[in-house]
């Protein structure tokens, strides 16, 4: 069931850097359908030091199931680490992958 937050209050924006074997993977695309799927908004991109940054918002329930799935990822993926930052919520309205 999807859960629509209108009350932007309630929503959480986070900052998370993924590390280990995350690119050429599928991960960004896997964490998309993740997101969507949980209804979280955002993005996710490739970084040029090998790992994958992802900023997203959602309720805290959502954003600690993403956080969860990204600790493995998908099946190919070999997380070493995440590190999680807190950020300002932005309003994004859909999750994408950033190129």
């Amino acid at each position: 069931m999807l859960t629509i937050v209108t009350d932007i209050s309630m929503k959480k924006h986070l900052k998370l850097k993924v590390s280990g074997r995350v690119q050429g993977v599928w991960y960004r695309a896997s964490t998309e359908r993740k997101a969507k799927e949980l209804g979280i908004c955002g993005f996710v991109q490739n970084e040029p030091d090998g790992s994958v940054y992802i900023e997203c918002e959602g309720t805290q329930a959502q954003l600690n199931t993403l956080i969860d799935w990204c600790k493995g990822g998908p099946p190919l993926a070999n997380v070493t680490d995440i590190k999680i930052e807190n950020g300002e919520v932005i309003g994004f309205d859909s999750f994408s992958i950033k190129r």
